[in-house]
């Protein structure tokens, strides 16, 4: 194996840990250049890289990644209800919240997007997922995830409990079962923390159905 591999431990590293494993060669950043260029390491954004393909011991993480390309941030909206197996569809981009500034990286390895939520709504809902790989990101819980869904889709007009099923069951695609096992506790802590018509609007729908 290469020495500079050797010294990576992880897939997924940043410029500091890149540095050391480059602490013997006089000019690095050349090294470092010439590394991308052979795509034996893949620049993610500045400062931040994954290993190549040949140099992979497993997949390296997009959900890491996504909480190490900008934070505060933590992955919910599209991305952590398919995670969850709430949406049938596949989400290729990796979507987040943040107490910052909207933002979205176009990388080599796919795009980032995160979107702002005020910093009192921001920190609940949301849980350390550890893989079997020992990877740990945080990700927003199922009904954090759709919380923050519904309150993103500004341009979905929701009046009534008729028109919150609809985006339920017809836009989302959510089955009824998953419905069911949604913690409305958690829905009720989010509402208490934004004003939100929507929201108020979901905990009324499930109410009306026994769920509190």
């Amino acid at each position: 194996m290469n020495p500079i591999f050797q010294s990576i431990l992880r897939e997924e590293f940043d410029y500091q840990i890149l540095q050391d494993a480059l602490a013997d060669y006089s000019r690095p950043r050349d090294k470092i250049r010439n590394l991308i260029k052979k795509k034996e390491i893949i620049r993610v954004k500045k400062g931040l890289y994954v290993l190549g393909d040949g140099h992979r011991k497993r997949p390296y993480s997009r959900e890491l990644l996504a909480n190490l390309i900008y934070g505060p941030s933590y992955i919910s909206l599209e991305y952590a209800l398919s995670y969850h197996g709430l949406i049938p569809e596949r989400v290729e981009s990796v979507t987040s919240v943040t107490c910052g500034k909207n933002r979205s990286f176009q990388t080599p390895i796919g795009r980032f997007t995160y979107w702002f939520v005020p910093l009192v709504y921001y920190w609940i809902g949301f849980d350390v997922i550890e893989t079997e790989n020992d990877i740990r990101f945080l990700m927003a819980t199922p009904e954090k995830a759709l919380s923050d869904k519904l309150l993103h889709d500004r341009k979905t007009n929701i009046r009534h409990q008729a028109d919150m099923e609809a985006y339920l069951l017809d836009d989302l695609r959510l089955e009824e079962k998953d419905l069911q096992n949604l913690n409305v506790e958690r829905i009720e802590t989010c509402a208490r923390h934004i004003h939100s018509r929507k929201l108020n609007t979901l905990l009324d729908y499930f109410r009306e159905r026994g769920k509190t």
